[in-house]
């Protein structure tokens, strides 16, 4: 099936599509005989074909992965208002992310400055494959043609778009301790400048009409200020980083007194909320580039809502899906436009969002975005329909070139080629209208008997493991009855709906699972959630723990240790977002920078206090350090500093906890990336064992090089905690194994060799998907994995190798509706039951 982008992105087509010199040929039915031995023939089996996948807002290239000093060039602090700086001067052709992006499906990305200033300068359309000449300059798509000028050498030939990045709010204010008053002032007396520029050369050009050539003198520019001239002019493609009501409305205003159209606002948090507002932008209303969930990281993002591009395209806005890569790795671009169709932007706008609609809005419309006759022949094949979560790649073609040399591929169960069906969030989306972005997400009822009809499959905690109890064979689906979050019957009808069940002292209430599952509640780890409500706004937060080996400690410690415990933070709002999810259950370190030891805890993320029933799950679960190359003191001095702590313990608090993990009565996490260190933290447990005649409970965190050390890893019963996507964000981390279509699983190289595996998150918005990040990574590890194995990645396997001892008869469970039997991207979670807390709690 092709989908062409055509007709607003609802034309889909059976056929074949001819390629000849970076160019779709033909859209249709071809003969093979015609062409001889000078056509390659690529049968794609009838999977999905779409246009490349266009990247909006990246910074690929300008803060290249893995990250190194000197290598940053996406912002220039050297002023407020900066229109002559031009992204394309740090393009840099060696970063890592170009092949993982081409391997996402990513084809063409629009890069931009960075939101340091109010006018970080001008952007640049690339195309992401390897050139001949392998420069900067080769990889631009209709670049300029004399760079600095929109106009061509020969008057005959069309003009081209040029691209300009502004900033406004936070960010601005932030670099250069300013205020909104003072970016707002400097874009104004940045444009007058260019607008009195603008009137004398229109006079000037008018004296030359009218042949009035006497003492003209030469043509009025300035070097500095002619992009922002051209943005008069009409001829720059003006993206706006802006997150809320006051900047948006700000830069609506500048952009009437001025009179220049904006091409897109991005991040955009407060668009949903403001439409009337941004209808009012000068010549038409902007396009909006969001993220999918990425919110609440900052004051300007708290009200970020997932229902957002749905609003938005209701109220006739383009949307588009971004990546800020490397905020968000733009390999995993179609995941935000999966995402925003799981919460309900439709179908064809949502594959839009990353393609036609993105070519169109950075004014390339005209040959990429779209498969049809003529256009660049940018095209993916992938091995499920793009909307269905973990569709990946299978070949990736950028001018007709494939991309893949030997692409790894996984099979995907057939109902996974159709567009996934996705929940109804009407009554959600409303209420998030109704209160101004922030619903109120208590909004559940406890019921003591509840009865779950039409239910496919019960899947529980037992002993360390995950179990299959039920699997429905009749077509309607079974019963499940639960009594104070308890399950007291499993089975068909007859079998449950008894008086003997159900009793007569209170009413069942019925909840419709619509073939859904009772599943295990997942447990989040690897972000400081419960920690933190907005994470970079300090007011809010925990804070972060004194570092012992790079900065003084107050002699007020005493030598204790720092419990996250103490710091727990309820009622957040990344907490309750992830709850609503079925994530029940959060671990969590002391926030810390660089070498550092504090005890973790387990706590219930849907409780209101910690003096609650059941908000403490477990006080002290792990002791927990970390190992880094970009901290200081060395590597060997933190190894040092540990193998003393561990042979030695001190006097003490923080001697007490060590000695338990050097006697093999407490698991230690140790937060490392580097394969080289994990060998040396191997030789370490090794060292501890051989003198304190003990077995460590060792778990290395992060571990985005662990699979290179698998063997040793299995052998030495060391598990391991992974982020479900790895990135080489630095250079210890830089060895990572990819995934499909570049390589195999890190999770499967490690179960393979019976090591025991964990899912993370890096931040806390990610808590609530966790539930797609364990299905995604079952889909990835080519059907190596059980059902009750891939639970166990986002639950028991977490809380194992974290320490937290949770009781599988009073562990919490998750009714899930409309799931699927195979993982598919379409269910929702409408109760929590939990035993714990003695209630059924329903959405």
């Amino acid at each position: 099936m092709i989908w062409t982008g055509l007709n607003n992105g609802t034309k889909t087509v059976h056929g074949d599509i001819l390629l000849d010199k970076g160019l779709i040929m033909g859209v249709g039915h071809f003969g093979t005989a015609s062409y001889g031995n000078d056509l390659t023939v690529i049968d794609a089996r009838g999977r999905w074909v779409t246009p490349g996948i266009v990247d909006i807002h990246s910074h690929l290239g300008d803060a290249p992965s893995p990250a190194l000093d000197g290598a940053e060039d996406e912002n220039s602090i050297k002023g407020t208002i900066l229109p002559w700086m031009r992204s394309l001067d740090g393009l840099n052709t060696h970063d890592d992310s170009y092949a993982l992006s081409i391997s996402g499906g990513v084809t063409t990305s629009l890069v931009l400055p960075g939101s340091a200033d109010a006018i970080g300068g001008q952007a640049y359309v690339i195309k992401l494959r390897k050139t001949a000449e392998r420069s900067p300059s080769s990889m631009l798509l209709e670049p300029p043609y004399q760079i600095n000028a929109s106009e061509p050498w020969d008057a005959s030939l069309p003009p081209r778009w040029r691209h300009m990045k502004h900033a406004c709010g936070e960010n601005p204010s932030r670099v250069y301790s300013a205020t909104r008053m003072d970016t707002i002032w400097a874009f104004r007396e940045a444009y007058n400048k260019a607008t009195q520029i603008m009137k004398q050369q229109d006079e000037y050009c008018s004296k030359v009409e009218a042949g009035d050539l006497q003492g003209l003198g030469d043509f009025p520019e300035d070097l500095q200020w002619e992009s922002l001239v051209d943005v008069l002019r009409g001829k720059v493609k003006v993206n706006i980083h802006c997150y809320e009501a006051v900047d948006l409305d700000g830069l609506v205003r500048l952009s009437n007194e001025f009179k220049f159209p904006i091409a897109a606002f991005h991040h955009a948090s407060e668009t949903y909320l403001t439409p009337e507002l941004l209808k009012r932008a000068y010549d038409k209303p902007p396009a909006i580039a969001l993220f999918a969930t990425n919110a609440r990281y900052k004051r300007e993002s708290y009200r970020g809502s997932e229902f957002a591009p749905r609003i938005l395209a209701e109220n006739g806005f383009t949307v588009l899906m971004k990546s800020d890569h490397p905020v968000l790795d733009s390999r995993h671009l179609l995941y935000e436009a999966q995402q925003a169709h799981y919460y309900g932007l439709p179908e064809n706008l949502a594959l839009a969002a990353i393609t036609s609609n993105s070519a169109e809005v950075m004014g390339m419309g005209h040959r990429i975005g779209y498969v049809r006759k003529g256009w660049d022949a940018d095209l993916v094949i992938w091995d499920s329909h793009p909307l269905a979560l973990g569709a990946t790649p299978i070949q990736v073609f950028i001018d007709g070139i494939s991309q893949l040399e030997s692409p790894y591929i996984s099979d995907k169960p057939p109902a996974f080629q159709k567009s996934p069906k996705v929940p109804n969030f009407d009554k959600e989306t409303q209420l998030t209208l109704e209160y101004d972005g922030l619903p109120p997400l208590r909004s559940i009822k406890g019921a003591e008997l509840v009865v779950f009809t039409n239910v496919s499959n019960v899947f529980v905690r037992t002993s360390g493991t995950v179990r299959e109890i039920y699997s429905a064979t009749a077509i309607a689906g079974g019963i499940v009855v639960s009594r104070n979050g308890r399950l007291t019957c499993t089975g068909d009808q007859s079998a449950c709906l008894t008086d003997a069940v159900l009793g007569s002292d209170s009413e069942p209430f019925f909840v419709d699972l619509k073939g859904g599952s009772i599943e295990p509640a997942l447990t989040s780890y690897g972000a400081p959630l419960g920690l933190e409500h907005i994470n970079q706004e300090p007011s809010t937060n925990d804070g972060f723990a004194f570092e012992p080996l790079s900065h003084r400690v107050p002699k007020i410690l005493g030598g204790s240790i720092v419990r996250a415990v103490d710091g727990l933070l309820f009622d957040t709002c990344d907490a309750l977002y992830a709850y609503r999810a079925g994530v029940t259950t959060g671990i969590t370190a002391p926030s810390h920078y660089g070498f550092f030891f504090g005890l973790g805890t387990a706590f219930s993320t849907g409780a209101s206090h910690k003096l609650e029933n059941g908000a403490v799950v477990q006080e002290v679960t792990a002791l927990h350090t970390a190992i880094g190359f970009d901290d200081t003191p060395s590597v060997s001095t933190q190894i040092a500093t540990l193998r003393k702590l561990l042979m030695t313990p001190p006097e003490g608090p923080a001697g007490v906890w060590f000695r338990k993990v050097s006697e093999g009565s407490l698991t230690l996490v140790v937060e490392v990336h580097n394969a080289d260190v994990i060998a040396t933290l191997l030789n370490l447990k090794g060292e501890v064992e051989a003198a304190k005649s003990s077995q460590i409970k060792l778990t290395i965190s992060g571990a985005n090089e662990a699979h290179i050390l698998a063997e040793y890893l299995g052998k030495a019963k060391v598990g391991v905690l992974l982020f479900p996507r790895p990135f080489p964000t630095t250079w210890d981390r830089r060895r990572i194994a990819p995934g499909p279509p570049l390589s195999s699983n890190a999770v499967q190289k490690l179960m393979a060799h019976n090591v025991t595996v964990g899912l993370m998150i890096a931040e806390i918005w990610e808590a609530r998907n966790l539930p797609f990040d364990v299905a995604w990574t079952s889909l990835d590890v080519n059907g190596t994995l059980s059902k009750e194995e891939a639970f166990a990645l986002g639950s028991v396997n977490v809380e194992k190798l974290l320490g937290a001892e949770l009781e599988a008869q009073d562990a919490d469970l998750v009714a899930r509706e409309f799931t699927g039997k195979d993982f598919l991207f379409q269910g929702r979670a409408v109760g929590i039951l939990s035993p714990r807390r003695g209630v059924v709690e329903l959405f």
